[in-house]
């Protein structure tokens, strides 16, 4: 009896045991293949984030900086609408700067030229303060000239001279900021515009393809808002001058004014002598 449950014994783990170790077999060969694929799509994935790493920075060295980068989205937002908004910023910076130069050649030592008008006019009377305004450059100088010119017609009469006259420089002083003003409006204008026809045409490229694509309408779409950034970036850019300018005439007008109050005291101080 115990040679049969020994011999049973021995046909169970046997009949046991080799599915065990076929199993096991099966299992670390399976393992095995697993392994080999996983360390080659590691291997592949390294190559691929190297390739992805490289690429960039081969990009970022021939890219050209933002130069080539705004160059590349002006031709993206279509030369047609493009154009015209560069043009708008060209001609208003060309105007700002023009009037960044005349107001700075405009401004003037009010003080020191009181000061001389004064000291002049005691030296050789009312021809040498003339003088002294005809050799100083500035509109204040030449209000004060105006003035000085009618001294023998009475403080009254100086006075609406000089107001008068002060006018007049004014208006030189405020001159082509109406143009300015007309390219902050004009620069948004156009790219709006620009954007509206550029949505229409996406919509055509739709109705023509018949189906609504994403590749097609995201790019109807960038193309059309480009011409709106670069219009509100030129606007922004023309309005910051624009307002400068203004500060500047504003300073200038306040001097002009405070100097002809003084000049009017200079007037009546000689003329009680």
């Amino acid at each position: 009896m115990k040679k049969v449950f020994a011999i049973l014994s021995i046909v169970a783990i046997c009949s046991y045991g080799v599915p065990v170790s076929v199993s096991a077999q099966e299992a670390a060969a399976t393992e095995e293949v697993a392994a080999t694929p996983a360390a080659t799509d590691s291997a592949a994935a390294a190559v691929a984030v190297e390739t992805v790493v490289e690429e960039p920075a081969a990009e970022a060295v021939e890219g050209g900086g933002m130069h080539k980068a705004l160059k590349q989205k002006f031709i993206e937002g279509g030369a047609g609408w493009m154009a015209p908004i560069a043009l708008v910023l060209v001609l208003g910076l060309a105007l700002s700067i023009e009037r960044l130069i005349y107001l700075g050649l405009s401004s003037t030592n009010t003080k020191k030229l009181l000061a001389s008008i004064d000291d002049a006019w005691d030296k050789g009377g009312v021809e040498a303060a003339m003088e002294v305004c005809r050799n100083t450059r500035g509109p204040v100088a030449s209000i004060f000239y105006q003035g000085l010119s009618r001294h023998d017609e009475g403080v009254e009469v100086i006075e609406k001279t000089v107001a008068s006259y002060g006018g007049v420089q004014l208006g030189l002083l405020e001159k082509n900021l109406t143009w300015i003003s007309l390219f902050i409006a004009l620069a948004p204008s156009l790219g709006f515009l620009g954007t509206v026809v550029g949505m229409v045409q996406a919509f055509d490229k739709i109705q023509q393809v018949g189906d609504i694509s994403p590749t097609v309408v995201a790019g109807g779409m960038k193309v059309a808002l480009l011409t709106t950034i670069f219009g509100l970036i030129v606007a922004m850019i023309l309005q910051v001058f624009f307002n400068y300018l203004l500060t500047l005439i504003e300073g200038l007008t306040n001097d002009m004014e405070d100097a002809s109050i003084s000049l009017l005291d200079i007037v009546v101080k000689h003329s009680g002598k």
